[in-house]
């Protein structure tokens, strides 16, 4: 499975065919539906099996691993550009009409979620010398302008002040007229990466 590493497929059917594969859920293979999430380190996904031409629910199991990038990066489409200094980073995400209020502007939640994967990349390239992940332990965010669906949003994310366990971040949000539409600031905690 890309960007997932070392994997192990359990058909939930209990057929465990050998040779079915398990594609990306949300990457190259866009025909992998999505049945069910858990907070247990695997996930659920129904797929067809190239061999057998059956569909089958399949676990897919993360060893040791963490998935790079994240589903939610895949979901929204966000694409790294720049992560060239420590604690800085820059992505890029196509507002996509999939992602629109009733209004016809993208929703506020998928802003937060760009802004916030934004962060945790800068939080992370901020610490040097170990392996970390962040978890997020809050995030406020404020709509400047509202984001209209088919222009590419950039995110710029930067760490304003950290140290070894706590990093404070800051992101803007501007579309393709370089317009914000949005700023937010969040508090990353760091753990070790084992």
């Amino acid at each position: 499975m890309t960007g997932v590493g070392p994997t192990r497929t359990v058909h939930t059917d209990g057929a465990n065919d050998p040779n079915c594969k398990v594609f990306p859920l949300l990457a190259a293979n866009h025909s992998a539906r999505k049945v069910a999430h858990s907070a247990a380190p695997y996930r659920t996904s129904e797929t067809l099996c190239p061999e057998s031409r059956r569909r089958v629910a399949c676990r897919v199991v993360a060893l040791r691993s963490i998935q790079v990038p994240p589903n939610c990066d895949l979901t929204l489409g966000m694409v790294c550009t720049d992560k060239t200094t420590p604690g800085r980073c820059t992505w890029t995400m196509n507002a996509d009409e999939r992602f629109a209020n009733p209004a016809g502007i993208i929703q506020g939640g998928f802003l937060s979620a760009f802004a916030d994967s934004a962060m945790g990349a800068a939080a992370v390239t901020f610490v040097t010398g170990r392996k970390v992940i962040v978890a997020n332990a809050e995030l406020k965010i404020s709509f400047m302008a509202a984001a209209q669906t088919g222009t590419t949003l950039t995110c710029v994310a930067e760490v304003v002040s950290g140290g070894g366990r706590v990093a404070f971040v800051e992101a803007t949000i501007s579309d393709s007229a370089d317009r914000m539409v949005a700023r937010a600031t969040s508090t990353y905690l760091f753990r070790e990466r084992k």
